[in-house]
């Protein structure tokens, strides 16, 4: 969830000490969370120790900014075609059965019957994640209606804001929720009683929403609402000691200590910096900043919001701690323990580095959320330390695990991606699933533009620059310099992309274009000229100069056919073309919406129809050149590779309603 945005430049940063400590405008607010609102802390903090909090936290100001949503918009290409989709789907679903619960609980009248799945009390009485989808809903639409400028989802945005508020005036304790015992498991988990659910999770959804609502959509009365319901939480836990709180924080509490940092930076009151470092989790954070992977066994999608929070707190704070721990988990996860399309974990949990072999044949390798988040974290390193390497898994992810995530034919999205051979997908329900991957799924594909482009901080050397991180078809206005930026390119079906200036004045800034990692050489050229080449994959090719309105820079990035072993093992491989996972089309063909949406988070292991599946012949460093072009854009084919029969690849993302083989078993000739 890539949430708040950078609306502009200001002459002084809402952290630098001239500004006196001041509460902070929206407009400030927007110029720390830049697009990946998140925050931490190094140690157990107590309420009373942490009382007065430092007026001025030693903040680290990051070194590239997002753009805002409202400042890019994307073109034609498969990108808008999931947007769309997207935006159709959210249009379907009614806020006031997102809302049942939540008017249930403030003791008013429900205007609408709640949906099914988690929302439902009849169907999930233990689980108590009711109340979460509006949350995410409530920052999806944001992010669609600042990612396409349609009124309807800011008319959505503010209704479901001026509800909550009529919810929360009614309850007059700050509290919203939707759970059906109300405030009963709250009060359990700070009391350190026996629990049901996960209260602080669903409860971060809530306050994410409202806190996008706010600074991504302008809803000044979202503000209000959010501050009260971080003051109850405030109140609620503040006589717990350091012990117990750390105990609570061992059940999933999602990013509780990034959302109300983000309420810090706009309130500027102490007490929600304290509460927002207490919900820090330290056995997690200790390990991690040593160095240590203690990883094997957690739960994946519990760590990472906490990891994206380290982070957000580390550019407030500026401890160290908070950076170590966050960059060494994202290279242990993105290096030793993701799968080709950038997912990680099987049933939901990180295992052994040396065991990938073992889990393969999982039905619920995958799960869509971790992906969600791990771009998340990704997003603000980058802005932290703008390298290439983020840009790189960034895009594979993107290309791969989340464009993937959508039913082409129905805009739904998975719970799991599996890797066992022969499987296929399968999508949530429209309206009676709403798992945590159908509410990151919303929000995924309202938020493209978010990642394609970022420009250097002021203050910063390198502060008049742009960099272009993926290849999208799509269009940036950057309002600080009167410049816009077309990119046209067909990408992945080609390698290759075209960039065009539009200034009414010259301007000298650097352009910073990524050369990917999966590309040996990339060459530029500026105005039909040769201008630049880069035999170093993964780095950025930076074009300092004056740019004029109708320069237009071309790239050229040639693409290949490529193997990545599974983890662990010496024979069995993925097969990429770029950054693109190519799997096996198997047939056995599903019509859309027959048996491929369900609950899966529940019964995707059932679907065990047989599929046989093929295998490779040659040397896995050979296979590639067995591999050819089969006709169609990124369709290939095996020759004189395939065992018993030959196979047809095609992109991950392109597989929707049939079975299909992602890694292969490489056998001798």
């Amino acid at each position: 969830m890539i949430s708040g945005v950078n609306t502009g430049d200001m002459k002084r940063h809402p952290l630098n000490p001239a500004n006196s400590g001041a509460p902070l405008t929206r407009r400030d607010a927007l110029r720390i969370l830049g697009s990946s609102a998140v925050l931490v802390a190094t140690g157990p903090i107590s309420a009373a120790a942490a009382m007065p909090a430092p007026a001025q936290p030693a903040a680290t100001l990051p070194k590239a900014q997002y753009f805002p949503l409202t400042d890019v918009r994307l073109l034609d290409g498969p990108f808008l075609e999931a947007q769309k989709r997207d935006q159709a789907y959210l249009l379907k679903l009614e806020p006031d059965r997102l809302l049942h619960n939540f008017r249930v609980n403030a003791g008013l009248e429900p205007k609408a019957p709640v949906y099914g799945g988690w929302e439902s009390v009849a169907m999930w009485a233990d689980i108590r994640a009711q109340g979460q989808t509006l949350g995410h809903y409530l920052t999806a639409a944001s992010l669609m209606y600042a990612s396409t400028g349609d009124a309807e989802m800011k008319r959505r945005v503010d209704y479901i804001v001026g509800e909550l508020k009529e919810c929360q005036d009614a309850a007059k304790t700050g509290l919203i929720c939707a759970f059906p015992d109300k405030a009963a498991q709250i009060e359990n988990i700070v009391a350190g009683r026996r629990t049901i659910g996960v209260p602080w999770y669903t409860t971060h959804k809530v306050l994410a929403g409202l806190r996008d609502a706010h600074l991504v959509a302008d809803s000044a009365a979202a503000r209000e609402v959010l501050v009260k319901l971080s003051d109850y939480i405030f109140e609620v836990a503040q006589g717990m000691s350091d012990e117990q709180f750390q105990q609570m924080l061992r059940i999933e509490h999602g990013g509780m200590n990034e959302v109300l940092a983000d309420v810090y930076s706009l309130t500027r009151d102490p007490r929600h910096l304290a509460l927002a470092e207490r919900f820090c989790h330290q056995a997690v954070l200790k390990p991690l900043a040593e160095g240590r992977d203690a990883l094997n066994g957690l739960h994946s999608n519990t760590q990472i919001p906490k990891i994206v929070g380290f982070e957000r707190l580390y550019q407030l704070t500026g401890k160290p701690e908070y950076h170590m721990a966050a960059e060494f988990f994202w290279r242990t996860v993105t290096i030793t323990r993701s799968f080709a399309t950038g997912g990680n974990g099987d049933n939901e949990h990180f295992f052994p580095i040396t065991e990938f072999a073992n889990h393969l044949s999982s039905a619920k390798t995958m799960e869509t959320c971790c992906s969600y988040n791990m771009l998340r974290l990704t997003l603000i390193l980058f802005a932290g330390n703008p390298s290439a390497d983020y840009a790189d898994y960034y895009e594979r992810t993107l290309h791969n695990s989340i464009l993937g995530s959508q039913d082409p034919a129905t805009g739904m999205m998975t719970y799991f991606q599996s890797t066992r051979p022969g499987y296929l997908k399968l999508f949530c329900t429209p309206f009676d699933s709403f798992w945590c991957c159908t509410g990151t799924g919303i929000e995924n594909h309202a938020k493209y533009g978010d990642s394609i482009y970022f420009r250097g901080d002021a203050g910063e050397p390198d502060s008049d620059s742009l960099y272009v991180n993926l290849f999208i078809a799509s269009t940036v206005n950057w309002r600080q310099k009167g410049i816009t930026v077309r990119q046209v390119t067909s990408f992945p079906e080609a390698g290759k992309t075209r960039i065009e200036i539009g200034s009414a004045s010259p301007q000298r800034f650097t352009l910073n274009i990524r050369h990917p990692a999966w590309a040996k050489m990339a060459a530029v050229r500026v105005n039909g000229h040769a201008a630049e080449s880069s035999s170093q994959p993964g780095s950025f090719i930076a074009l300092k100069r004056r740019w004029k309105g109708g320069d237009v820079v071309e790239v050229e990035m040639p693409m290949t056919i490529r193997t990545e072993l599974l983890p662990g093992t010496t024979g069995t491989a993925a097969v990429l073309y770029g950054p693109i996972v190519l799997v096996g089309a198997l047939g056995h063909e599903v019509k859309p919406g027959e048996n491929l949406h369900v609950n899966e988070r529940t019964i995707g292991a059932d679907f065990n129809e047989h599929i046989d599946v093929p295998a490779l012949a040659g040397d896995v460093g050979a296979l590639p050149s067995k591999i050819k072009p089969a006709g169609a854009p990124l369709t290939f084919k095996t020759q004189a590779a395939g065992r018993p029969d030959e196979v047809t690849l095609v992109p991950y993302s392109h597989v929707a309603q049939q079975h299909y083989n992602m890694y292969w078993k490489v056998q001798g000739v």
